[in-house]
């Protein structure tokens, strides 16, 4: 067999050794199952349960509010999933201990109610965190969940929350009572054509603890159970 020239060997040598460059970096930057599937496929806005439906309530006021919003809950054998925003639950410990203490579910809505969307990764690393661990700290029981102010948040917010482990979390359905402050308006609006796995928003409010009896009313009317976000989502 004819030897083979030292030019054709370094030829040779260096396309083998770019062969190899080439595959190494295919399978470095191949992105990873998580990182394959959309942001959007990784907010949650509705759960998979056939007869629970989940009521969300955002908390940054209302201590009141939220104290009645539990006795009408315990007289309904229901449970919601109250997302607290760290300054608020900072002043308002004692409360916060009560939600969890019967039987409710605490997720995170950030430490100081900003627009999420507008922060880089290290941004909502920082406001989640410190509201994570404060709730968690608080009631002794993990965090979750995580559910944007306003409803505001960018791949970023959503790269942060996974990266602590926590799922974002928005709605399929919004009262805005904080907003129309009606009672009606937000009965209709947490009912009307409700079915199971909804997300369903609302807040400490006057008028929405008037409207609670009646819309907790209709969902067992209608072969619905008021259960946590985490149960519904399954």
């Amino acid at each position: 067999m004819k030897k083979l020239s030292s030019r054709a060997v370094a030829i040779l040598t260096n396309c083998a050794l770019a062969f190899i460059l080439v595959a190494v970096a295919t399978v470095c930057f191949l992105p990873s199952a998580n990182a394959a599937s959309s942001i959007e496929d990784r907010v949650y806005r509705k759960g998979s349960a056939e007869d629970g439906i989940s009521l969300m309530v955002n908390v940054y006021w209302g201590e009141e509010e939220v104290y009645a919003m539990l006795d009408i809950f315990e007289e309904y054998g229901a449970k919601a999933t109250f997302f607290i925003g760290g300054s608020w639950a900072d002043d308002h410990v004692s409360c916060v201990r009560e939600i969890a203490a019967r039987g409710h579910e605490i997720g995170s809505h950030g430490y100081f109610h900003l627009a999420h969307d507008k922060l880089d990764r290290e941004g909502n690393v920082r406001e989640i965190a410190a509201s994570v661990e404060f709730l968690s700290l608080v009631t002794d029981t993990p965090v979750t969940l995580f559910a944007p102010p306003s409803g505001a948040y960018s791949d970023a917010t959503v790269e942060a929350a996974e990266s602590m482990g926590l799922k974002t979390i928005l709605w399929s359905r919004d009262t805005v009572d904080w907003r129309d402050k009606d009672a009606d308006t937000t009965f209709s609006r947490a009912t009307e054509g409700a079915s199971g796995g909804e997300l369903v928003l609302m807040h400490p409010m006057e008028e929405t603890v008037k409207a609670l009896p009646r819309i907790l009313t209709y969902y067992r009317e209608h072969g619905l159970r008021a259960v946590t976000v985490s149960e519904n989502l399954g």
